[in-house]
């Protein structure tokens, strides 16, 4: 038994790692648990293949808080990252689209689909960087507590109210058509060109269970607005060495500050005595009591996995219920003998040194979605990939080649139940390969080794209940306080002296870092530590 902890991480996830570095900062005595033998949960970077660096699961970085990358010092700690030079689209009949960071080859090239969404490309652009700037001090803040009568509660949603209000009337009604429009309709209100829409709709669909013509899938859109990189707004890249990277100098600033991290120490369950957390007790039965207890899990693996519904009040375990998982996608990571070549651009330019969407029309990405609302993975799934080799040497061998495949739609609960992904695992690689093929046509030749990973094993593997990247959808019925659950979107749980820091609290998923450090001020503010 050890009594030594003001506060035990359980998970060392990047939102864990966070949350550590700042209360060890603020001279509180941390300890990390992770059950896994390397640090990041989600975001994290293995050699998997003896020379090959896989970013596992997250694969590219934008919305990590200016702040956090500031006051961790994290560049200190090994933290680089290299901008995603473009957006690639190829099209089976052997044509592309490519978006760069360059405005003028950018308009160029839609404008071989439209000339009319070329022109509107960059209002569209500028409007919504409007929006993403009203909307980032949301994400930076506490969720509002709009069921408080506290004076100070009050003057804060009098604040967003008056932001709001100063918003220009046509802003004001795009934010409120992002709030309730699916992304493929919000999008037809601006372009033309399926072959615009398409790659753009998929950003409001990426971790959800809903098509790109489903209500409420257009708000994600913003959300992939409001990320930067070393200051440029809008900036997607890759962290040099995988995205794993960014864990290891996430805990490396918390090291520096005093903050004890553990690998291999899987937690079996919080321990919960007269409704208040009082430790954790590891699987190998070793008991660790601390004055608080911090979840770096997800809302169901920690209230059902870890505390017991017999420590929750009813309707909170009916809301934890009712909170959507719902995995939806998969990772297929490929160790490639060269650089792929697209049919449609064959030479191994700059168009690999960004994102590449297979995502042809809004029909075809609604058709996979179909499948995936029956109980079947998508014949002909949407592809994020990246091959983060042509700008990083460091994850592949000289000459060698990854590629990281991000697939949607697998959803959790296949036919015949999630344990039967197991026998479905390589059906459903072999299925990437055949979407791929279309455009790479020599795609299978170039396979040197291929690591599948269906929602299964993601919940099996990195402790994602139902696959879900996430924590939980970004639906707005999900989001600020409503996030994990109405009256629980401040950090603080139902069991007293347990917190919560990572993707199922506000403002949400991606390799953000701010639940974890939100959660870290909200507890030294409120003096819980």
């Amino acid at each position: 038994m050890s009594n030594n902890w003001d506060a035990i991480i359980v998970g060392g996830g990047h939102n864990g790692l966070v949350c550590a570095a700042y209360l060890a900062k603020a001279g509180r005595r941390v300890l990390v648990l992770e059950r896994r033998h390397v640090l990041g949960g989600a975001a994290v970077s293995e050699e998997v293949f003896p020379g090959f660096t896989y970013s596992v699961c997250s694969y590219v970085v934008s919305l990590l808080r200016p702040s956090i990358v500031r006051d961790l010092e994290l560049a200190k700690h090994g933290y680089q990252t290299i901008p995603l030079e473009c957006s690639f689209s190829p099209l089976p009949d052997g044509d592309s689209l490519c978006r760069w960071s360059d405005g003028d080859r950018t308009r160029r090239e839609i404008a071989r689909f439209s000339k009319r969404d070329a022109e509107l490309y960059p209002e569209y652009g500028k409007a919504m960087g409007q929006l993403a700037a009203f909307a980032k001090p949301v994400i930076d803040a506490p969720a509002p507590k709009p069921e408080s009568l506290d004076p100070r509660e009050l003057i804060s949603l009098l604040r967003l109210g008056g932001r709001l209000r100063d918003l220009p009337t046509d802003l004001r009604e795009l934010e409120l058509k992002l709030m309730t429009m699916s992304a493929a309709d919000f999008l037809d209100e601006w372009f033309e060109s399926d072959v615009l829409k398409a790659p753009m709709s998929v950003s409001g669909i990426i971790g959800t269970f809903l098509g790109v013509r489903s209500p409420g899938t257009a708000y994600v859109l913003l959300h992939h607005y409001m990320g930067e990189i070393d200051g440029a707004f809008r900036s997607w890249g890759f962290a040099k060495g995988g995205t794993g990277a960014i864990s290891n100098a996430i805990a490396s600033s918390a090291r520096s500050h005093g903050a004890e991290i553990r690998t291999e120490a899987p937690v079996h369950k919080i321990l919960v005595e007269g409704g208040e957390a009082k430790g954790v007790v590891l699987q190998n039965g070793d008991e660790l009591r601390a004055r608080t207890v911090i979840s770096g899990c997800d809302p169901r693996l920690t209230f059902f996995g870890f505390v017991g519904r017999e420590h929750l009040p009813t309707d909170f375990v009916r809301d934890i219920e009712r909170y959507k998982l719902r995995g939806s996608s998969g990772k297929v990571n490929l160790a490639l003998d060269r650089a792929p070549q697209f049919a449609s651009r064959p030479e191994p330019g700059p168009h690999l040194r960004g994102d590449i969407a297979i995502a042809p029309s809004v029909d075809y990405l609604e058709r996979a979605y179909e499948q995936a609302k029956y109980g079947e993975f998508s014949t002909r799934p949407y592809i994020n990939a990246v091959v983060p080799s042509m700008v990083d040497p460091s994850v592949a061998p000289p000459g060698k080649h990854v590629l990281s495949c991000f697939v949607q739609y697998a959803p959790y609960h296949i036919e015949g139940g999630p344990e039967s992904w197991e026998q479905k695992r390589e059906a459903f690689g072999d299925t990437v390969i055949d979407t791929l093929a279309e455009t790479i046509p020599d795609i299978r030749e170039i396979i040197l080794h291929r690591q599948v990973l269906t929602p299964w094993d993601l919940e099996q593997e990195f402790g994602l209940s139902e696959g879900n990247i996430f924590h939980g959808e970004l639906s707005p019925e999900q989001l600020a306080f409503l996030r994990p659950a109405s009256g629980w979107a401040r950090y603080k749980t139902p069991v007293r002296k347990l917190w919560m820091c990572a993707s199922g609290t506000h403002p949400g998923g991606g390799i953000m870092g701010a639940p974890g450090a939100l959660a870290a001020k909200e507890m030294l503010r409120s003096r819980a530590l």
